[in-house]
């Protein structure tokens, strides 16, 4: 039954009109097609509820009705429903059935037998806006089908406009260098593809149940359906699958709107690829675009996400072998076999079967045939090339010269090295069934798929599977039961199945003589090689079927999901750059009245800032600190009753020079290696062993790594080594960073230092020398005064801060002077950290400091800052 949502709050309603600024903002005048028919039928969430057709719009979605008698769902949706269409042109009537061939219906066959799944996707033909809600209405009843109706025009520019004319070419590495080599990039487009998204969308939130659905995205024609999804829903169950090769970064930053896609696959709960190489790229892609890294967790892939994990999941498609088998001992299949057995009587075939596309590699396949007969003329008479061109699924100049040029080539081979009763090359370009097309695997020498990039490709597990027979067809090759079989494989090493067929023979396609020499060798091999080779494969693909892989991936998605309501959610960002920010319940944005507030009622206070990234922007160059800073300093030192120390890693010569206009200010410098009470003080130095031999060890070290990368730095200061790399190449500087510290700890496991990694360095220190050390001996000195401090604030970004946040938040749960401080530990920036409250950048923290220090002096700060908050509100 198809669950449905219901109105719980004003809130619903202010969430559906951003809904549509946002995607009119993101795509311009076509958001102003008229909406597609909405009346599909209300059907009930319990037994005997209806909800109204347009009742929710709630973030959450939190249902009036009672899930706990709920099915369970799965909204498969995809460009294309599995429905096959045909309208009688007669009496003007549809007929419909499902479509065997396509493999969004054998999903299911992963699925629960209990699971109800549902399709979401357009069909191949057109129908008439009159016709459209007796269509749908059909199509939901009969067949669990929503039918997404997109205007001709729209349809033209989204699918074969920018899908397949732009988004296609780029992900198999095609870029649109000239006219005549791809189309360029149009805005125009990009539009129709963005509003096409938010068609599918709205016919996705037309049945989706929110708190219980499990929403499966496929392909490139939908990457922006996520974020609409994410858009409305918050906690949806959200998967997607790519089913062609995502591209390296190199060719992937060419697009001109590559953040806006990228962060719609982020969108998603767990992101699906067909092979590592193609799960690599994309996290290049968000490590160099977007500055996230990932990690692997227990064996799964994620990337932290504004709170949420992303999880990555690598799992090439297989099969639908019930199918293949049906096909097999099909009838005509066994007649089939016995008039291939006998058209190519005495000769080895080798088989190719492929789409009609550049991409496909059918010419550079038929001239390494022909470099075969070349160099060996010894098989011309007893080799034959039978290349099945399947229908071409886009129109366009580069089809048809690909076209011509296959022509050519079969002509010219067959008129060179053919002769009565005898072709070298077999070209069958026509719609063929399935049954025909497993009589020629069943009885194919080799098979080869010469590829120059494709997703997947399922016709070696095809062939594979065909290979190793079936009744039928064994009985009409005359082949005993439990005898031994063997097939070959030539398969492209850009092809997405090659990882997975480890007894395939690998082949660069642009290398002909390669490929041809390839050929040979697999037709020559010797047959208890063949059969070890096809046992290896067989075994692989009768186990990798299409129904392990969508039970994977849904168990996978599941498994992603569990955090769901464990996190608050907010939603951020404008048009196709919103997110979803999932923090924990404690955690929380740091109110600017609320703490200044407690401030105000307090008679001791402690204040622990750190310096880069806190008080000043990571992002200038300038460290310096600006002169509404100084001020601010200034006015909280002042203040007799606060103590105020500025904690960071760096040197104590820059930090005395640049702070040197606030003189009752504290400094822990080198991470409180030197300390500093005020400028009437001298320097303290820390306990430890003040012996620096060590450096001697660790600095050569490090110069090697710089050397050898480009835009890294050492930085040496009195107590401590730093080598930077936030200049190098992100990868490789990660990349080395980690080697390096795995070299210096092994090289001074013996000295009494620590080697740590933060944000872009790689650091060694002395042990015992902490920021967590340096508020755990100043809070101790206010203490052993008599005045132990009842307002403790901490304010830092990075990872050597939450060293800082422990400590003062040790001293709430073990207060030794009986009092219990009002403690504010807070980080810079939403991430996970041991503080309970954030700041979302130094901008916020200055405002944060600006009103403490109005709160002590009663008069605002000598600055222009411009700030949120009323200082009148702190009087």
């Amino acid at each position: 039954m198809v669950a449905k949502r219901s109105v719980t709050s004003e809130r619903t309603v202010m969430a559906s009109r951003s809904y549509a600024s946002f995607l009119d903002l993101a795509a311009g005048g076509y958001l102003d097609l008229p909406p597609t028919p909405r009346n599909l039928p209300k059907v009930m969430t319990v037994p005997g509820v209806i909800p109204d057709a347009d009742s929710s719009r709630s973030k959450d979605s939190i249902s009036d009705a009672s899930t706990s008698g709920y099915r369970d769902r799965k909204i498969v949706v995809a460009n294309f429903l599995p429905i096959n269409a045909q309208k009688d042109a007669k009496s003007g009537k549809w007929s419909f059935s499902l479509d065997e061939d396509s493999l969004y219906l054998h999903l299911k066959d992963g699925f629960s037998t209990e699971s109800e799944v549902f399709y979401v996707g357009s069909l191949k033909v057109d129908v008439d806006v009159r016709e459209q809600e007796e269509v749908a209405q059909n199509l939901l009843e009969n067949f669990h089908c929503v039918p997404t109706f997109l205007p001709a025009d729209l349809q033209k520019k989204f699918y074969h406009g920018f899908c397949k004319q732009y988004l296609w070419p780029l992900f198999h590495y095609m870029l649109p260098m000239s006219p005549d080599h791809g189309s360029r990039f149009d805005r125009g487009l990009w539009q129709a593809y963005v509003s096409a998204n938010k068609k599918f969308a709205d016919k996705v939130v037309e049945i989706l149940n929110p708190e219980d659905d499990l929403v499966w995205v496929h392909d490139y024609h939908l990457i922006l359906l996520p974020t609409f999804l994410r858009r409305r829903f918050y906690r949806v169950k959200l998967g997607f699958f790519l089913h062609s090769p995502f591209p390296s970064s190199e060719i992937y930053r060419t697009l001109p709107v590559r953040d806006e896609i990228l962060k719609a696959f982020l969108n998603s709960d767990l992101v699906g690829f067909h092979t590592f190489d193609y799960a690599r790229h994309f996290l290049s892609c968000c490590s160099r675009l977007l500055g996230l890294d990932y990690e692997s967790k227990r064996g799964y892939l994620g990337i932290d996400y504004f709170g949420r994990t992303v999880y990555v999941k690598i799992l090439p498609v297989g099969l639908q072998l019930r199918r293949l088998e049906v096909a097999m001992n099909h009838p005509s299949a066994s007649a089939k076999v016995k008039e291939i057995q006998k058209q190519f009587e005495n000769k080895k075939i080798i088989l190719g079967v492929d789409d009609m596309d550049i991409f496909k590699g059918i010419s550079l396949k038929l001239l390494a045939a022909e470099h075969l007969l070349h160099q060996h003329p010894d098989l011309q008479g007893k080799l034959v090339l039978v290349q099945i061109v399947n229908p071409a699924r886009s129109t366009g100049k580069d089809v048809q010269e690909a076209k011509s040029e296959t022509y050519e080539i079969t002509k010219r081979i067959n008129m060179k090295y053919g002769f009565p009763g005898y072709e070298p090359v077999i070209l069958i370009d026509r719609p063929m069934p399935l049954y025909e097309k497993t009589a020629y695997y069943a009885m194919a020498e080799c098979c080869i798929v010469n590829a120059v990039r494709d997703g997947l490709n399922l016709t070696p597990y095809k062939y594979v599977i065909c290979r190793q027979g079936s009744p039928k067809i064994d009985e009409a090759l005359g082949i005993t039961t439990g005898e031994a079989r063997s097939s070959m494989l030539v398969v492209s090493e850009f092809v997405g199945c090659s990882p997975s067929l480890s007894g395939a023979i690998r082949v660069n396609p642009w290398n002909i003589e390669a490929v041809a020499d390839a050929m040979k060798m697999a037709i020559s091999m010797s047959e208890l090689e063949k059969q070890l080779r096809h046992d290896k494969h067989y075994r692989y693909v009768s186990s990798h079927d299409v129904a392990y892989w969508s039970r994977s991936f849904v168990q996978d998605l599941e498994r992603a999901c569990k955090e769901h309501y464990n996190k608050r959610c907010w939603g951020i960002g404008f048009g196709l750059s919103f997110r979803i920010l999932a923090l924990s319940p404690s955690f929380r944005k740091l109110s600017v009245e609320y703490v200044v507030s407690a401030y105000k009622k307090t008679k001791r206070r402690a204040i622990f800032l750190d310096y880069d990234g806190t008080v000043v922007s990571d992002m200038s160059i300038v460290k310096t600190p600006s002169p509404e800073l100084i001020s601010i300093l200034n006015n909280l030192c002042n203040d007799p009753k606060n103590t105020v120390f500025i904690v960071s890693g760096r040197g104590r010569d820059p930090l005395s020079e640049w702070l040197s206009p606030c003189e009752k200010l504290g400094i822990a410098a080198e991470h409180g290696y030197f300390l500093r009470w005020n400028q009437n003080c001298d320097w303290e130095i820390s306990p430890v062993t003040a012996d620096n031999d060590w450096k001697k060890i660790a600095e050569p070290v490090m110069q090697l790594y710089t050397e050898a990368t480009d835009g890294s730095t050492i930085e040496s200061k009195e107590s401590a080594v730093v080598w930077h790399h936030q200049d190098a190449d992100p990868d490789f500087g990660s990349c080395q960073a980690k080697e390096l510290l795995d070299h210096l700890e092994n090289v001074l496991a013996n000295e009494p230092v620590v080697v740590t990694r933060g944000h872009n360095i790689v650091e060694v220190k002395p042990q015992g020398v902490s920021k967590g050390l340096v508020a755990e001996r100043v809070l101790s000195e206010l203490t052993s005064d008599g005045q132990p401090p009842d307002f403790l604030l901490c304010i830092g970004d990075d990872l050597s801060d939450e060293d800082m946040f422990e400590s003062i938040l040790s001293k709430a749960s073990s207060p030794s002077s009986g009092i219990v401080p009002e403690i504010f530990a807070c980080t810079v920036g939403q991430k996970p950290s041991k503080a309970k409250y954030y700041l979302n950048d130094t901008k916020h923290v200055m405002r944060l400091l600006q009103g403490l220090a109005y709160a002590s002096n009663g008069k605002p700060p000598e600055c222009n800052l411009q700030t949120e908050v009323s200082f009148e509100s702190y009087a």
